[in-house]
């Protein structure tokens, strides 16, 4: 585990723990800042090569943590979340690689004016600073999270999850060793020596030494951040995914759609949990049965029970449910009024989906859901911030304020105001 700094007493509180490693990250973020982009990109390939090298280190701990979740009881979609293997760690480092190569937005000029008194104004882009991550169960998130907050020139300072303790602490070494030997001050990317709650606490409180806080887990991770926050939080909710397959939906699409928007992989944010039918949808018992057929419990409200006896009823609560395993809910509605009534009732804002060959009906659906991530004719699995394109995501945010939808490097820049002038003085 990682050392508690030496200029700390040995029984430090909570508090003081993080006062010092902000203290320490707002200093070593100072200089990432002022490192060229060519060398904070380099950086994060020398990270990437070091994840490579410690891949046997990295398995080691993670089977310790994947033996504590047996013995802990936990699910098999979360034990699929926590698990590593080679190639999953190779997909880690490809990433880190990935983020090196995007375009930095350090510095990016926003707009520019200039006034009739002849000031010329700028906007440009720059770090926040010190971000606080607090996250649960998927390892990858440490490697994901440090590479975007060292591209964009922010300090890292993490929590992750007692169920990934040893994977997390693990990629974190290999992460710091690969961009010290770059140059880039190991205080810009710091995990928190102790899983003690308290420190949760602690982070939630840091007004002025945390500039922003990320949480990536579970809906009572959220609410106790959400609820207890003295710093600003970019707000992550939980996936409650809906697809809605429309009157026109071509069925061997909806079919392939819904199977993998379910069922590739049980366990992420971006897996459907609400399917919604058209009642004039005419394939809706195929649809019903596939899923069945893959291994999925589906509960249904009484017309999708009506469409194959093994469908079980759905309560109130199946509707405002993130599963996070092979059970889906199945409602049948009959107009896409009744769909959006639906999806604005339960819709957690993430990612919702319509599938249809109407382009009206899919232009009607854009315009209705307020969600971060709105699709068409496309798996909700894609909720992704490297499908989309960004190298990685800290997360999907669900808010409304500063970013929304996968969170990469833009999202974790402000901007400040540059004011050109030539003498003036207010009048």
């Amino acid at each position: 585990m990682t050392a508690i700094s030496p200029t700390l007493p040995q029984q430090a509180s909570a508090a003081e723990i993080v006062t010092e490693l902000a203290h320490s990250a707002r200093a070593a973020q100072r200089q990432l800042a002022s490192m060229p982009s060519e060398a904070r990109a380099a950086a994060l390939h020398h990270a990437a090569d070091q994840l490579r090298r410690d891949v046997s280190a990295i398995l080691e701990a993670n089977a310790k943590d994947l033996a504590a979740g047996k013995s802990a009881g936990l699910p098999g979609a979360m034990l699929d979340r926590l698990a590593l293997d080679e190639a999953r760690i190779e997909g880690i480092a490809a990433g880190v690689d990935a983020v090196a190569r995007l375009s930095d937005p350090v510095g990016q000029i926003i707009d520019t004016s200039e006034r009739p008194n002849g000031l010329k104004l700028s906007r440009i882009r720059v770090p926040i600073g010190v971000i606080g991550l607090i996250y649960e169960s998927r390892p990858n998130v440490t490697a994901d999270a440090a590479a975007l907050c060292v591209r964009a020139g922010n300090a890292a300072l993490m929590r992750g999850g007692s169920e990934a303790v040893h994977s997390n602490h693990a990629i974190h070494a290999a992460m710091t060793s690969g961009l010290v030997q770059a140059g880039v001050p190991a205080a810009c990317v710091q995990i928190m020596p102790t899983q003690d709650r308290a420190m949760v606490g602690a982070m939630l409180t840091a007004s002025g030494l945390i500039d922003m806080i990320v949480p990536r887990g579970g809906k009572g991770l959220v609410a106790r951040v959400q609820a207890d926050a003295r710093v600003p939080v970019l707000a992550h909710l939980d996936g409650i995914c809906h697809t809605y397959v429309h009157a026109d939906a071509d069925p061997a699409m909806a079919q392939d759609i819904v199977l993998n928007a379910k069922m590739r992989r049980t366990g992420i944010c971006g897996a459907m949990e609400t399917l919604l039918i058209d009642a004039r949808f005419p394939k809706a018992a195929e649809l019903v049965k596939a899923l069945l057929a893959s291994g999925c419990e589906v509960r249904g409200d009484g017309r999708a029970q009506s469409l194959d006896p093994r469908v079980e009823p759905a309560g109130p609560e199946d509707w405002d449910t993130e599963y996070l395993d092979a059970v889906v809910s199945a409602a049948i509605v009959d107009n896409m009024g009744e769909a959006l009534a639906h999806i604005a009732a339960h819709s957690s804002a993430h990612t919702d989906a319509i599938i249809t060959e109407d382009q009206s009906a899919a232009e009607r659906f854009f315009a209705s859901v307020d969600s971060a991530i709105v699709m068409h004719n496309a798996s909700s699995q894609f909720a992704d911030g490297a499908e989309f394109g960004l190298g990685a995501e800290i997360g999907i945010a669900t808010g409304r304020l500063h970013a929304r939808g996968p969170v990469a490097l833009e999202g974790l820049t402000t901007y400040k105001w540059l004011v050109r002038g030539t003498g003036q003085a207010r009048p």
